[in-house]
């Protein structure tokens, strides 16, 4: 499967809505899937006006439990009844700002997929990381905590975001891209066989470099910041992305 996913992280009031909107008619009918994970106060409007349209629309976080004494927190529950199919976890913004491990996302991965969504598992290194040549283990040791026995190519998709390439404007060379995406790909084929899941590259991804980055082997989508806020900046990606199916 291919996938244009973006996610407005603490972006988007309902004024924004519009660029939902001009999504929809821009893109037309793409060959590949199209997400939108907006905040969580967006979803249920969202998904009103992605009804019978190709846009897909998710959450970017939720907790591991279905409910309780969590004030402020989301369940995977609560987001597929606002009308999410997937749901973002283990994106580096939580595991840095909020602390989260992999044991952590491993739970809120199991809660994802409880409720019969489709987990985006975010991986990535961080850039003293990347400098001690660590890159490999440390994603091989996310994939190996963040994701439950028995996934599959229909449960799970995965997203490799190195971390200093988040929101900076800088962007690992292609040869940085396929070697994460190949080795990835060989760690979860060796762990889950079956059809190979869908593998997307985060960071910085724009309409300039989109169509060079989904050239790549094992590359089968991208996961989208900054550039996914506007319908304009989006809609090229989806289109390069569609263009390689």
């Amino acid at each position: 499967m291919k996938l244009a996913a973006g996610n407005w992280k603490m972006n988007g009031l309902g004024s924004n809505l519009g660029e939902v909107q001009r999504l929809i008619a821009a893109i037309g009918d793409p060959k590949c899937q199209v997400l939108i994970c907006p905040p969580a106060t967006l979803i249920d409007r969202m998904s009103i006006l992605a009804l019978d349209t190709p846009l897909h629309v998710g959450g970017q976080d939720c907790h591991a439990k279905t409910s309780g004494a969590h004030t402020g927190d989301v369940s995977a529950a609560m987001l597929a009844n606002a009308g999410a199919s997937y749901v973002i976890v283990g994106h580096s913004e939580r595991r840095a700002d909020h602390g989260e491990t992999d044991a952590i996302v491993l739970a809120k991965t199991q809660a994802v997929l409880a409720e019969g969504l489709i987990a985006i598992v975010c991986v990535g290194e961080t850039e003293a990381q990347r400098d001690a040549g660590d890159t490999l283990a440390v994603v091989g040791a996310q994939l190996a905590g963040s994701l439950p026995n028995g996934c599959t190519a229909d449960t799970v998709v995965v997203a490799y975001e190195p971390v200093w390439a988040i929101g900076t404007g800088r962007t690992p060379t292609l040869e940085q891209i396929a070697e994460v995406h190949a080795f990835m790909r060989a760690e979860l084929a060796a762990r889950f066989g079956g059809a190979p899941m869908t593998l997307l590259y985060g960071g910085s991804v724009k309409p300039s470099n989109a169509e060079e980055i989904f050239a790549l082997p094992n590359v089968d989508g991208a996961l989208v910041g900054g550039a996914a806020l506007k319908a304009a900046d989006f809609a090229p990606i989806v289109a390069a992305l569609s263009a390689t199916v």
